[in-house]
C-alpha cells in the first residue's frame, strides 16, 4: 500500500508526518519525493533555492546543510531558479533502503530568498515482525541522542 503526503512548507519551518503506531509493526519506506517552488516559472518572484529534507528525528534547527553521513537523513531535495542569467534545476536523493516506523520530519530552507516550497512524498507501507519493529524503534531512539 502506498500513502501520499504533500504540503506547502514555509522557509525555516519543519512539518511532522505522523506515522507511529502503538505497536510499531507498521513500517514505511520512501518511494517518491518531489519538490517544487510555490511559484514555478514566475520570474517576478525572483531567484530561489529550496532545500527540503526528510529526517527520522525532529530537528533542533532547520538549515541548508545536506550531510549524507547523517543516519537520520532519509531524503534531500534541491529546487532552484535564478533570474539572471536564467536557469533552474531540481535534484532529489532518496535513501530507499531505510524503513521507519516512527514519525518523520520535513524541513525547508530557502537559501536565496524566503519563499515557501512544496513537497510530495509517497511512502510504501510495510508490515514488520515484532523483532523488526523493536529494532527500528531502538535505532530511532539511538539516533535521537
Amino acid at each position: 500500500m502506498i500513502k501520499s503526503y504533500r504540503g506547502l512548507i514555509a522557509d525555516g519551518a519543519q512539518d511532522t508526518i505522523p506515522l507511529h503506531t502503538s505497536d510499531g509493526k507498521t513500517g514505511y519506506r520512501i518511494v517518491k519525493f518531489q519538490i517544487m517552488g510555490e511559484k514555478p516559472g514566475d520570474s517576478s518572484s525572483g531567484s530561489y533555492e529550496h532545500i527540503i529534507k526528510i529526517y527520522s528525528v525532529e530537528q533542533d534547527t532547520v538549515d541548508g546543510v545536506v550531510n549524507f553521513n547523517d543516519q537520520t537523513l532519509l531524503a534531500a531535495g534541491l529546487n532552484f531558479a535564478q533570474t539572471s542569467p536564467q536557469f533552474d534545476g531540481n535534484k532529489v536523493v532518496i535513501f530507499d533502503n531505510v524503513i521507519v516506523n516512527q514519525d518523520i520530519y520535513i524541513t525547508h530552507i530557502d537559501g536565496d530568498s524566503s519563499t515557501p516550497g512544496n513537497y510530495h512524498i509517497e511512502l510504501e507501507q510495510i508490515d514488520l515482525s515484532e523483532s523488526q519493529a523493536l529494532v527500528s524503534i531502538i535505532k530511532n531512539l539511538k539516533n535521537e541522542q
